[in-house]
């Protein structure tokens, strides 16, 4: 049938589905405070769904948004490509996000999101880009401390290859950790009921309660973490990167990588079998080894790998889910040199644990050292 034809038809309907989203946006994020502070802010869609979007948003709220690509085009030749030449639409790489890098200056607060606009990419005028763990950590200080009307006992969840600065965050002030395997369905049930308060994963995936504690999404929403960030900056008077050096002082200065390798469908399976006593150091970066973790601590699901705790670093390493890759995450808040070596440990400890359990297999058959860090 013709599309013509389809639109004319008796059975098909036309459904606006950005503009009950956007009414409903000041539920969850305070877009007066935006328009009365002046915030100007700069968005890049990357190309995707909510190109159309901001201009209604602006309309609705009477904001100040600029976006500074409406590009769309099926073959995104207008990217920046990646670290690898690749166009990839990561609004958490500094490649990807080179345009908007270089526009920084003309805005109070920018962002960008994925092309499904379930991710964010934050840009400060004080630290440019920001990691995305360290976004998270900004964006929970700042929930907990404002939104007075979300229940004390509800939990902030995060999946167990975020940064432990999030864990120091949320123990300062006296809130519960929720901490999950890798993906967002774990925080579903407790956004959906109110049990979790905020969720979020450090791929830059993101999403929290409405202002008065009720549901807002249980998935990723990507266009209210940067919406978040232009609030933020509206009530504070300092942007997210100033947010995020206050608490890098107060506790501590996070040094994170991931690690990304091949690795054959059989590696990754026995990758996910690991168990703690397959682990038999004793230290990692000259600390005592206190936790080894094969199940999530929040909802004692299996993590699908292994994670490895001291008091002041951690790895934790897992097959992906989707691609022939191993991943390694590691953390330090010591230093550059101490998260080195804490990933130089862990790859070994990760090669002895495979090679005790299946045909002697070494680090290097796993390609991790020759492997690309995602900082």
């Amino acid at each position: 049938m013709p599309c013509e034809s389809a639109r004319q038809a008796s059975t098909t309907i036309e459904t606006d589905f950005a503009r009950p989203y956007i009414k409903d946006l000041a539920s969850v994020i305070d877009m007066a405070a935006i328009r009365e502070a002046g915030v100007r802010v700069g968005i890049d869609p990357l190309g995707g769904a909510a190109v159309e979007y901001w201009s209604i948003v602006a309309e609705e709220y009477g904001v100040d948004l600029t976006v500074v690509n409406p590009s769309t085009d099926p073959t995104f030749r207008f990217m920046t490509v990646d670290h690898d030449g690749k166009i990839r639409m990561d609004c958490s790489s500094p490649y990807a996000m080179a345009g908007l890098l270089t526009l920084k200056d003309r805005f109070d607060i920018a962002f960008g999101n994925d092309t499904d606009a379930d991710r964010h990419g934050i840009v400060t005028r004080s630290q440019g880009l920001l990691n995305p763990n360290h976004y998270l950590a900004v964006a929970i200080r700042y929930l907990l401390t404002q939104r007075t009307r979300w229940a004390r006992s509800s939990a902030v969840g995060k999946t167990l290859v975020s940064s432990s600065l999030i864990d120091r965050v949320v123990r300062h002030l006296g809130r519960r950790l929720l901490e999950v395997p890798v993906g967002f369905k774990w925080f579903a049930p407790g956004l959906l009921d109110g049990s979790c308060c905020f969720g979020g994963e450090e791929s830059a995936g993101g999403s929290f309660l409405r202002r008065d504690g009720t549901v807002w999404t249980t998935d990723k929403d990507g266009l209210i973490l940067g919406l978040l960030a232009a609030e933020m900056t509206a009530r504070t008077g300092k942007d997210p990167g100033r947010h995020f050096q206050e608490i890098a002082t107060e506790l501590g200065m996070p040094y994170y990588t991931r690690i990304d390798a091949p690795a054959t469908p059989e590696q990754k399976h026995l990758l996910g079998k690991l168990s703690p006593e397959n682990v038999t150091a004793q230290e990692l970066g000259g600390e005592p080894i206190v936790t080894k973790l094969t199940r999530a601590p929040g909802n004692d699901a299996a993590i699908g790998g292994l994670k490895v705790v001291t008091g002041s670093g951690w790895f934790a390493a897992r097959p992906s889910g989707t691609e022939n890759i191993y991943k390694l995450y590691a953390e330090s808040f010591k230093s550059q040199a101490h998260l080195d070596a804490i990933v130089e440990e862990a790859q070994a400890m990760v090669g002895r644990a495979l090679a005790a359990d299946h045909k002697q297999w070494s680090t290097d058959r796993l390609g991790i050292a020759a492997a690309r860090p995602r900082t």
